[in-house]
């Protein structure tokens, strides 16, 4: 096959992956879509984990991340288009830039799909519970216990039919809402924990006795702190939806986007953490919405609003994930493009992510596990890693400096969350029964 007819065939499955068949979106696209990826699971477990880190470690950890995953986060946005008349519409793209094909794709795509495919898992879980809450707070009278396996495949049929949607911009009615609704339950859950006020005996102190087990605990906090800053897995796949011209490059609305995203992500998590934790110390669940049971009404309301948002926040996650799926099997293994390989593909991926979301529904700890593990590198360190070997700032400038302070923070993250996540997970593993 001559250069050219293969150019053609690549430029017609470009034209049909979900990263780069659309690009028309606006600015605003680019900030719910951020919203969507950023405020999820993640902001429920905050007061949690600052039960676990404290009142000074956790402030400073969670002003600390804010600041660092925004900075991380435009240098992604300026990188898009670094090189001219080129775009890195994948975040594996850029990383074969930086590292060179084969080692940019073993780098990137192996902590990118964790990332990816946990937090499918994770909304597979968060979903199940959510619905499972709604039950138990409306069901009156005698009721049946239903299993959460059950409420985990209730959530999953939804998205069966959702994932058949084509690309990005195909599902930003889907993201618009689950943006809403996630700014939405945020109020929510701290208005109602202020109204309710501070427990009568509220203790600060650590829920753990032992000194091993508070360092353990630590540890995983850090992880469900990183777990909350998970949108740069998706940015540049965002921004590749974005029209893009030498007088108007994508990197001007995607970064009013950004900004915009940012500022809704600190109302969100701030007053969520800070007045959960104040409230009711160190007997707040790893899910702040499960603390709250009145007013009866409105704890329903938010936990309906937590699954129409993770419903979103699902399909993000998930449409770059079937974008690497689907140019697996187009590019590499030949099959022709059409809805039947599609739905197939992505029918098989939602199955097996209900499946291990009803074989491993842990929470907290998938969350700490999860969130440093991949997340870390993934959102704070591997991007200023590609920016100093690509832009090569002068040794101890401002830029050297920020960077090689961002990567010590990451590595420290990816080193210890991951620890304290498992122990946790090994802890719940005892007392679990299987698809109980």
């Amino acid at each position: 096959m001559s250069n050219s007819t293969e150019e053609v065939r690549d430029t017609t499955i470009d034209d049909w992956l979900p990263v780069t068949s659309s690009r028309n979106a606006k600015w605003w696209y680019s900030a719910f879509h951020n919203v969507t990826a950023m405020v999820g699971a993640g902001v429920l477990s905050l007061p949690f984990a600052m039960s676990e880190l404290g009142w000074g470690p956790g402030i400073t950890i969670m002003i600390m991340s804010w600041i660092i995953t925004l900075y991380t986060l435009w240098q992604m946005v300026e990188m898009h288009e670094m090189v001219p008349g080129k775009r890195f519409d994948r975040y594996h793209e850029l990383g074969q830039h930086a590292f060179g094909k084969k080692l940019g794709l073993w780098i990137v795509v192996p902590q990118q799909l964790i990332v990816e495919v946990g937090v499918c898992i994770v909304y597979m879980v968060t979903g199940g519970k959510s619905i499972q809450k709604i039950y138990d707070l409306t069901c009156t009278g005698k009721c049946k216990d239903i299993k959460l396996s059950y409420f985990i495949m209730i959530f999953a049929s939804d998205h069966f039919l959702l994932a058949q949607l084509p690309n990005f911009n195909s599902i930003s009615a889907v993201s618009l809402a689950a943006a809403i609704m996630s700014l939405s339950y945020s109020v929510i859950a701290w208005s109602s924990t202020l109204k309710k006020g501070i427990l009568p005996n509220v203790d600060y102190n650590f829920k753990a006795s032992k000194a091993s087990d508070q360092t353990f605990n630590f540890m995983a906090a850090l992880g469900e702190m990183a777990f909350a800053y998970a949108g740069h897995n998706v940015v540049l796949e965002i921004q590749a939806t974005i029209p893009s011209t030498p007088e108007n490059p994508s990197k001007k609305p995607m970064w009013k986007g950004v900004v915009v995203a940012y500022i809704i992500v600190a109302i969100c998590y701030f007053p969520v953490a800070f007045i959960g934790y104040w409230a009711f110390g160190n007997e707040v669940d790893d899910n702040i919405l499960l603390t709250l049971n009145k007013p009866k009404w409105l704890i329903v309301a938010a936990n309906l609003m937590v699954v129409i948002h993770v419903i979103g926040s699902y399909q993000i996650y998930a449409m770059s994930v079937f974008d690497m799926i689907e140019t697996v099997l187009v590019k590499k293994m030949k099959f022709t493009p059409c809805f039947k390989l599609r739905l197939i593909a992505r029918s098989t991926y939602v199955a097996f992510t209900m499946f291990v979301g009803m074989t491993f529904p842990f929470f907290g700890g998938l969350l700490g596990f999860i969130g440093g593990f991949a997340f870390a590198p993934t959102t704070y360190f591997l991007p200023c890693i590609m920016w100093l070997l690509l832009y090569k700032p002068k040794r101890f400038s401002l830029s050297w400096c920020s960077n090689w302070f961002c990567i010590v923070f990451g590595v420290l993250l990816m080193v210890l969350s991951p620890i304290g996540g498992l122990k946790q997970i090994i802890n719940q593993v005892k007392t679990y029964q299987f698809y109980s």
